[in-house]
């Protein structure tokens, strides 16, 4: 598909050799022949005007016209009055471009057609508050100084900072201040600055929640240090075995564990905060879906515990959407310096005019009116999510609903995950086994992990909640022709 440019579009590269002998007419006929054939232009795109080309290339118009009438008989370019000079369909595309060695499409193994998707860590997409996120924009737009438009030299905006920081001490219980924190492009930047801080500062070993979230242990390996399994049981993270494990930090989501959705026990964060104080060890809170909680109290982050071990992580990709790209670090006072220069030395930070904008929208309260709001719409969602299930699924057990955007559906003993993913597949349904989310590391512990589907119903509404769980179910009831 081209891109159809408003106009004549940006200029054309050509270069024309004065001094190689070949009439210029000529050279200039070879090289757009040869842009088309390579797909530099593609099917439908326009040219320049023959006076804006002959302008550029310092040559008469009639020879750009010339070249153009050559080239339309050629079969190479269109005309037609009011719409200019175009790439002609049919001519030569290049060769689709090959995938990469050991990767393949998401939807090549069965079905190039997936009707719901049940991939869990996205949120509702249509439900994205744009019109506020526009308004906040044009705000920051007609208030921000001169100065922000320069690079950022820092830890990012000083407003955005101090909202951020204000903001987790009165909604997840946290001790930061503005000085703790340091404004990142979404939570993937964010982990990456750590670890690099944390490998440099002389830590080996990085324990993993298994199963956990997924390219964490190859995160860990890019940052040169080892990965380490630490299963994750019905209290969450298993602290004796991350003791054994001989790790210096820890990567853990408390508030809803991903993928299992439980919560980390009191006695277990307890212990946690402990193990980081006896090892000189490093907490890394991810503190997934903590905004959207249902059915228990609200619990406060491990930050507000130990502000001096713990370096919590925070993003809108669940609580606006992921493609706003913009996250947050509150971090540790010994670690705020190396983070900063991390951070320096490997980008220029986020957009200065976002980075107002979301400052913006957290202090006017619409940033909070629409958690609130989604909170409500998941809830629903969840709740159509467990009906279903005890309809077309019955004896199947879901865990982790008291918070976030998705649950744990668990399977008989004997069911191969696999299986259900491909049958379901079949019939349109994505579904993803829990053997998804295992580490690939050694193991710091034994746990059983029976088989499981990993539910999320962020980016699916209740229709298709209600019509994949019925697909599911019968897969796992072998009534599928």
């Amino acid at each position: 598909m081209s891109v159809i440019w408003s106009g004549e579009g940006p200029a054309l590269l050509l270069a024309l050799d004065r001094a190689d002998g070949t009439p210029l007419g000529h050279q200039l006929q070879d090289q757009l022949r040869a842009a088309v054939r390579g797909g530099r232009l593609r099917a439908g795109e326009r040219l320049p005007s023959s006076r804006r080309l002959s302008e550029e290339l310092l040559v008469s118009r009639g020879m750009v016209v010339a070249c153009y009438e050559q080239l339309i008989a050629e079969g190479y370019l269109v005309g037609s009055a009011g719409s200019g000079t175009r790439v002609a369909a049919g001519v030569r595309e290049p060769a689709a471009r090959s995938r990469p060695a050991g990767t393949t499409s998401p939807s090549a193994t069965t079905t190039d057609r997936v009707e719901i998707d049940f991939e869990y860590g996205v949120p509702d997409l249509k439900s994205a508050p744009l019109p506020d996120w526009l308004w906040a924009l044009h705000e920051a737009g007609r208030t921000a100084p001169t100065a922000v438009m320069g690079d950022e030299r820092d830890a990012g905006a000083l407003r955005l900072r101090q909202v951020v920081a204000a903001y987790h001490r009165r909604v997840r219980a946290g001790t930061a201040d503005a000085e703790h924190a340091v404004i990142v492009s979404g939570f993937r930047q964010g982990l990456v600055l750590a670890l690099s801080v944390l490998a440099r500062s002389g830590v080996e070993r990085v324990g993993l929640e298994d199963p956990g979230p997924r390219e964490h242990d190859e995160l860990v390996r890019r940052a040169g240090m080892h990965p380490v399994a630490v299963p994750v049981g019905g209290d969450g993270l298993d602290v004796d075995a991350l003791y054994r494990s001989r790790a210096r930090a820890v990567v853990v989501t408390p508030a809803h564990q991903c993928p299992t959705g439980v919560v980390l026990a009191p006695e277990r964060r307890h212990a946690l905060v402990a193990w980081a104080a006896e090892v000189d060890g490093t907490i890394l809170e991810d503190d997934y879906d903590a905004e959207f909680r249902y059915d228990r109290q609200p619990v406060g982050c491990l930050q507000g515990l130990a502000h001096d071990r713990v370096l919590a992580l925070g993003s809108l990709s669940k609580t606006l959407a992921p493609g706003i790209r913009l996250g947050w670090l509150l971090v540790p006072p010994a670690l705020v310096g190396p983070v900063v220069r991390e951070k320096l030395l490997t980008s220029r930070g986020a957009p200065a005019l976002d980075q107002l904008a979301l400052a913006t929208l957290m202090e006017s309260g619409r940033y909070d009116r629409h958690v609130r709001r989604m909170r409500e719409v998941y809830r629903q969602r969840r709740d159509t999510l467990t009906g279903a299930v005890t309809e077309h699924a019955p004896g199947l057990r879901l865990v982790g609903l008291e918070a976030g955007c998705h649950a744990l559906l668990e399977l008989p003993e004997g069911v191969v995950e696999e299986e259900v993913v491909h049958s379901a597949l079949r019939r349109a349904v994505r579904v993803y086994g829990l053997s998804r989310y295992r580490v690939d590391a050694p193991r710091a512990g034994e746990a059983d992990v029976h088989p499981a589907m990993v539910i999320g119903f962020g980016n699916v509404n209740e229709e298709r909640i209600l019509r994949g769980v019925e697909v599911l179910g019968e897969v796992l009831s072998g009534t599928l022709p």
